[in-house]
């Protein structure tokens, strides 16, 4: 209603769609210029930590229309997080393929790993939006080569998108067959991110694919409730044994657009100076501006939250590095507050926010630690469209998707598996064959410069 309207803030923060609707109605300032005479050296640096792909996305017929805060696609990857309480109690090993995955969420569905003499627990844990940071299928179906959602190269160099390749149809029928077999939540299709939190929490569910963060939500408060409930965060896995890649969508959904006309339309860019500045550059206060011990998530009052792309990995590493030294006194802003969250949690102490769950992130073999592993063996598939919008995109991607996701639920529930070549059908002609043309028209366009 407010870009309708036309009654804009100063400064707005919009998605990549809304970004187009305001520049092709000329209502926002062109930055083209404004970010290279107000941007600072350290501002420049962070915001091309991920290429160029953020500034394609705001770039609207040759001008840059606004400034991406440029998120960060490694933290976007996705980790199997199994209860290993249950594991142990079971005698079964972490898994190595995805037959062993398959086997975990049988047993957990079936041997009764909560000992209350009631076959009442699930194996893998989905909620009805199918994807995303939490209970997602990602990084399960990456587990069969299978990259739904973001668009990757096929062998003739053109770009295809993942959720209509035959390896999809694949995951889809195990999937299936885990549901039949009791494995998933017969009523997943219907329940949301915080009702499988709440099976979690209710020690209901033993494994879930999800980001670096599900420790301290939604596991944590399986956690709070059952002291003895342990999760670790494993590599996915793969049919075959082999490495797996791993997907990075495109991550960066942000953009500060200024009213046209604005007095000082620099003020956004002297914001992500500030932020970055004192967070993470020379005269950097990281313990006053970012994450003071009183006031935990202070950051998040300001304007603008940019940051590094790569800064949990960053201060992982810079832990690991002082742990293996046995000197924690050289640790200074992120990492030195993320490892007093660690001392504390080694103390034993109860007060704090999540400490278990930083934990399991930050300790020696927690999330962070899979994470390093994927980038050093140079696992990341990163996705390959990386710019704003196509006009069809605009137009159609909010039906296609909400075709998908209907489709793909009931395919899993039991629907014919028949129903996903039907899917890839009905997909191009409501519009995604010409979203495939225009994607290709960009990758051949970027190819040339």
């Amino acid at each position: 209603m407010m870009l309708a309207s036309g009654d804009l803030p100063d400064v707005i923060a919009v998605d990549a769609t809304q970004l187009k609707q305001l520049a092709d109605a000329g209502q926002i300032e062109d930055m083209t210029a404004l970010y290279e005479t107000y941007a600072s050296p350290f501002t420049k640096e962070i915001l091309s930590q991920e290429g160029l792909g953020p500034f394609d996305a705001a770039t609207i017929n040759g001008r840059l229309m606004a400034i991406p805060q440029v998120g960060s696609s490694t933290e976007r990857a996705m980790f199997i997080w199994i209860r290993t309480d249950w594991l142990e109690k079971l005698g079964l090993k972490p898994p190595q393929t995805l037959a062993d995955v398959q086997a975990i969420s049988k047993a957990f569905t079936e041997q009764d790993p909560d000992g209350n003499g009631i076959k009442d627990t699930y194996g893998l844990g989905i909620t009805k939006f199918l994807w995303g940071g939490a209970m997602a299928l990602e990084g399960f179906m990456a587990g069969y080569d299978a990259y739904p959602n973001i668009w990757v190269e096929n062998g003739s160099g053109q770009l295809v998108y993942g959720s209509l390749q035959p390896q999809v149809k694949k995951a889809l029928e195990v999937l299936q067959t885990m549901y039949k077999n009791g494995e998933l939540d017969p009523e997943f299709g219907m329940k949301d991110g915080g009702k499988v939190a709440e099976q979690i929490s209710n020690g209901k569910i033993g494994l879930e694919y999800g980001q670096q963060w599900n420790s301290i939500y939604p596991l944590q408060l399986n956690r709070n409730q059952d002291s003895k409930a342990q999760w670790q965060a494993f590599p996915i896995v793969t049919e075959s044994g082999e490495v797996p890649k791993v997907p990075l969508p495109f991550s960066t959904n942000v953009f500060f657009a200024v009213k046209k006309d604005v007095q000082h339309p620099e003020a956004v860019i002297k914001l992500f100076n500030l932020f970055l500045e004192k967070n993470w550059g020379q005269t950097e206060d990281f313990s006053t501006y970012y994450a003071p011990e009183e006031a935990e998530s202070v950051w998040q009052l300001s304007p603008v939250t940019a940051s590094p792309s790569r800064k949990n990995l960053t201060a992982f590493r810079e832990i690991e590095e002082a742990r293996k030294k046995g000197d924690m006194s050289q640790l200074k802003g992120e990492a030195r507050t993320i490892q007093q969250k660690l001392d504390a949690f080694a103390s034993g102490a109860k007060a704090g926010f999540a400490l278990w769950g930083w934990e399991r992130i930050y300790g020696p073999h927690g999330a962070q630690a899979v994470l390093d592993q994927y980038d050093r063996n140079n696992q990341f598939l990163l996705e390959k469209f990386i710019a704003g919008p196509t006009p069809t995109m605009v137009d159609r991607k909010s039906v296609l998707d909400k075709l998908q996701d209907r489709v793909f639920t009931r395919i899993i529930m039991g629907s014919p598996l028949e129903e996903f070549d039907k899917f890839v059908e009905d997909w191009n002609e409501l519009g995604g064959s010409s979203i495939t043309r225009e994607v290709n028209a960009w990758y051949a366009s970027k190819r040339k410069e």
